[in-house]
């Protein structure tokens, strides 16, 4: 069931990098801008069916900093679907999350029916890497639901698979690209977003014809940097240029996809249209 049976609705909310005090990331605020997130969503978007969070759920995968994480989240109002991100322990989210979806080969990743297109959340996490990964025994998982269902379909992962020309190169990506996309290919004409983070800037883009969206982490989001304009020494002053703390709000309907994105640590001037 949905609020709405004309519209899905729900947030798209990436890399939190929660971390236990005294450790990096948690000096930027990281506690502080979830709990910021949270409340704006109770306050603005308490309609939403649901909210998704694409991985990096803490930045060091240890006990406190995933309490730390738990903590702030049992504070919002709508139900949430988390993702394994490159920064995330795959045990110790086990331990503080046992009721997440797991799919029957044990990894993080499960499914959602709704009128709109099944959402399907996939783990592309590996430990001790950067990058992604969709091992063979994954992608024997998602290639049986898509064989044994119909209709669209939205797809949910932290790891791009394929460059942005910002925040890192090759070794941010999914590594197996060439055999995911072989997977999907079949069933190109029903996918009707992917939705992905992990990409720090915000991007809209389109792979091999499917609309992807990459949300800004907002942990220590920064502003995207056009390919070719920034020599690799300069990448790694990216982080010198953050942006504002950014959510996307997403509406589906039977003819369209919106993304809104909504800044929720900025001091603006509020007036009426």
């Amino acid at each position: 069931m949905i609020k709405n049976p004309d519209m899905l609705k729900f947030i798209h909310l990436t890399d939190c990098q929660v971390a236990s005090n005294g450790r990096a990331h948690e000096e930027h605020g990281a506690s502080a801008r979830l709990r910021a997130a949270i409340d704006s969503i109770n306050n603005d978007h308490h309609d939403a069916d649901f909210v998704v969070i694409t991985g990096d759920l803490t930045s060091h995968g240890d006990d406190a900093s995933y309490e730390a994480f738990a903590r702030e989240l049992r504070r919002l109002s709508v139900p949430s679907h988390l993702l394994l991100g490159n920064r995330d322990d795959v045990r110790t989210f086990r331990f503080h999350f046992p009721e997440a979806q797991r799919c029957d080969c044990g990894y993080i990743q499960g499914s959602k029916w709704t009128p709109f297109g099944l959402c399907l959340f996939l783990d592309t996490s590996q430990p001790g890497s950067t990058g992604g990964h969709y091992c063979e025994a994954r992608r024997t998982w998602l290639e049986g639901v898509l064989r044994e269902t119909d209709g669209p379909v939205m797809l949910f992962m932290h790891h791009l698979p394929f460059a942005i020309g910002a925040s890192g190169g090759k070794d941010r990506q999914l590594g197996d690209e060439d055999a995911f996309w072989r997977l999907l290919e079949p069933h190109r004409q029903r996918i009707r977003h992917v939705f992905v983070g992990d990409a720090l800037p915000v991007a809209a883009d389109s792979w091999h014809g499917l609309a992807v969206t990459s949300m800004r982490g907002y942990a220590h989001g920064v502003r995207g940097t056009v390919h070719g304009a920034a020599r690799a020494k300069d990448q790694q002053g990216l982080k010198h240029h953050p942006a504002a703390s950014t959510y996307g709000v997403v509406m589906v309907s039977t003819e369209q996809t919106m993304v809104h994105m909504q800044s929720f640590m900025a001091h603006e001037v509020r007036f009426a249209v």
